[in-house]
């Protein structure tokens, strides 16, 4: 008699549509009950043997609490589902780039249940990704999309597993910057309402879009000398103020003044700091591309702000943790990436280096040869003892150089006494 609990195998009838006779599946099915409900699945063999083992398996799982009823259902776009979900409930500032990433891979991965994307099948991905030439960096934002979704899925019961995701090489590291006269070439070519925005990423290196275009003029101080970020308005949440020096409230005192005129002309009030007649600005890229087209420096970046930014406060000699808060850097290891040593603080380290050489090497020591002062080479004893008549002849031929108040004693060369043969002598004074 069957154990209760230990489930069955049967084969299914089902009934053919042309002939109307009824007929016997030749793979096997298997039964289990679950929590009060009766599961079935099939074992995919004709095999009673491989049947009972893939049983064994099931009941093994359901014993161990690994066991998910839904798993066999959950498709990609289930997990794409739950990723969206989760990033909209919090509020998540990257939401757009996920969105990208989950239209990448659901290209891909469309209708294809959790279970069937293995390794091999992520890896076929990913070498189609590289066919349609999308960038290292690029196809690992999406590799994470596709890890978080089986992150979530598996915390929602909704897959048993998750695939292993090697993650692929990225050696994109940006290192652009802008010297004073690239910046200022790039300025001379930008309109008005983009000149004022930039002379301010050159000073703060604060991020264009994110913070800089969205700052009202109540986020700045005249009196007291602050340009702040309020706290929820930064990438990490944190806010953030920077003093306002001589060239920053230049900069911002002629954008007030170009708004009380635009203020004027429309007699409504402009809250925004910088704007295009009195609405927020939204694109800039066309306008940049062709500034720094014009400027005979075409590959370059808004974000390299951030790297001259951090580069010159370095030069500048403003502590590190200074730096971090006023740029917005939480942690050193992101700082010491945006740290960019240029040729210019290379040679100006070298140029230390080479003082520091100076100085420790001092003038030149006056060093007597052994040989030069004895010529017979006659020695003492073993120990190393000058003969007497050796001593005389030293010491007359010193007598005329030296004063009771400047006695010359003789030292081996490595400071050790007494000399050995072979050694010079350092005369070197008390």
């Amino acid at each position: 008699m069957r154990e209760r609990g230990s489930g069955s195998l049967f084969r299914e009838k089902y009934r053919d549509k042309k002939t109307g006779q009824l007929k016997v599946c030749r793979t096997w099915t298997m039964k289990l009950w679950v929590g009060g409900q009766r599961l079935k699945r099939s074992a995919g063999t004709a095999s009673r043997a491989v049947a009972n083992k893939k049983l064994e398996q099931w009941k093994a799982a359901v014993r161990q609490g690994v066991y998910v009823p839904d798993a066999d259902q959950t498709r990609f776009d289930d997990l794409a589902a739950l990723l969206l979900d989760e990033y909209r409930a919090n509020g998540r500032k990257s939401l757009d780039r996920v969105e990208d990433a989950v239209d990448h891979l659901r290209a891909f991965f469309a209708g294809c249940r959790a279970q069937a994307i293995s390794t091999e099948r992520i890896l076929a991905y990913i070498r189609r990704r590289q066919d349609q030439k999308a960038a290292n960096a690029t196809i690992n934002r999406e590799l994470a999309a596709l890890k978080r979704m089986f992150r979530l899925g598996e915390k929602a019961g909704r897959v048993v597993r998750r695939p292993y995701i090697d993650m692929l090489p990225e050696r994109n590291a940006r290192t652009g910057f802008f010297e004073r006269k690239e910046f200022d070439a790039v300025l001379a070519h930008l309109p008005d309402d983009l000149a004022a925005v930039f002379e301010v990423a050159y000073i703060t290196g604060w991020r264009v879009k994110s913070e800089i275009l969205t700052r009202h003029w109540s986020h700045v101080d005249f009196r007291s000398g602050w340009l702040r970020l309020e706290p929820g308005e930064t990438k990490n949440d944190e806010g953030r103020q920077f003093p306002l020096t001589p060239d920053l409230r230049a900069a911002l005192e002629r954008q007030r003044a170009r708004t009380l005129v635009g203020e004027g002309a429309t007699g409504a009030i402009i809250s925004w700091m910088f704007h295009r007649a009195g609405k927020p600005i939204k694109s800039f890229r066309r306008a940049w591309v062709t500034a720094c087209r014009k400027a005979g420096i075409p590959e370059r970046l808004p974000h390299d702000f951030r790297r001259t930014a951090v580069r010159n406060l370095e030069r500048a000699g403003v502590p590190r943790s200074t730096a971090m808060k006023m740029i917005g850097h939480r942690t050193e290891s992101i700082y010491r990436r945006y740290a960019i040593v240029d040729e210019a603080m290379l040679k100006e380290g070298a140029v230390k280096l080479q003082i520091l050489h100076d100085t420790q090497q001092g003038p030149a020591a006056n060093v007597v040869s052994l040989v030069d002062v004895t010529r017979s080479r006659r020695l003492g004893s073993s120990t190393g003892r000058v003969t007497g008549r050796t001593r005389r002849k030293i010491g007359r031929g010193l007598r005329g150089k030296s004063s009771k108040s400047e006695e010359k004693i003789m030292v081996g060369r490595d400071g050790i006494e007494p000399p050995t043969p072979g050694f010079s002598v350092l005369c070197s004074t008390n």
